[in-house]
């Protein structure tokens, strides 16, 4: 079994974790054995999945940007994942070096090899936290640290709220951080989808559902009209809640079945 420094002693070597399968697509080296057979699984169904994982990195791109053009100087990244390069940090102080950023997930190797990365940087950090529980994660003493919450932040949600399972009420959540929200902040989402698939691909779907519901993250697409219902509150920008690689493209992601949006909030 596969040991490193980094690896916390709570991890569980034998079952593929969600957050270390997409570091795997991405191209990332903090994954093991156990994720990488998971992830060829999936991937011998939907042969994009890696072309997938990098369209939803490039919304996160294109997002923060955005945000930053709207005068976005804090963030909070829920599941934010392994860090890889293009962190929310890396793009944000290329346009603002004294923009802050909060990292959150619940995977602990996600948090430990964060924590390792931004050692030496005092404008961002990450925390070990579930999303589901809102109060938690906005409680938390490093958000309230690093987080002015009298001004407006960017809440980053990219490509995570599909691991939310109905029973965890991922909207009533969503709803909890938006009031926490200033006057002028933002939600950023992309979220897979079934819409358009066909019926073969549903079938294929429903084998991937299969494999993630061997790690802690199963996975959940939703409707077109379910995503556009976390956006409830906000006032979506231009140009809507749109396929994720028509979103202010700037490049040739690949077409996956996910939309991505971003609101603010009055």
């Amino acid at each position: 079994m596969e040991q490193a420094s980094w690896v916390p002693s709570s991890v569980d070597l034998g079952r593929p974790s969600a957050a270390r399968m997409y570091d795997y697509y991405l191209g990332g080296s903090h994954n093991f054995a156990v994720d990488r057979e998971a992830a060829k699984s999936v991937e011998q169904i939907f042969p994009g999945m890696s072309g997938a994982a990098r369209a939803n990195r490039s919304f996160l791109r294109r997002a923060v940007r955005y945000l930053l053009a709207q005068g976005i100087d804090q963030f909070l990244d829920l599941g934010s994942g392994i860090p890889t390069v293009g962190n929310v940090h890396e793009i944000a102080h290329q346009t603002n070096p004294s923009a802050r950023v909060v990292y959150a997930d619940v995977e602990p190797v996600a948090v430990a090899h964060s924590t390792a990365l931004l050692a030496d940087n005092p404008l961002a950090c990450a925390i070990q936290a579930d999303l589901r529980d809102p109060d938690s994660v906005l409680g938390s003493d490093e958000v309230r640290r690093m987080l002015d919450f009298d001004r407006p932040i960017g809440l980053l949600m990219v490509a995570v709220l599909h691991f939310v399972p109905d029973a965890d009420e991922p909207h009533k959540a969503v709803a909890r951080y938006r009031e926490a929200l200033p006057s002028g902040s933002y939600l950023a989402v992309s979220h897979g989808s079934w819409d358009g698939i066909s019926a073969e691909g549903i079938e294929g779907g429903e084998q991937v559902n299969a494999i993630y519901r061997k790690t802690d993250s199963p996975l959940v697409l939703r409707s077109g009209e379910e995503i556009a219902a976390f956006f409830a509150g906000f006032e979506v920008v231009e140009p809507g809640i749109v396929p994720l690689a028509e979103w202010y493209p700037d490049s040739d992601d690949a077409y996956i079945s996910a939309y991505a949006g971003v609101g603010r909030k009055p």
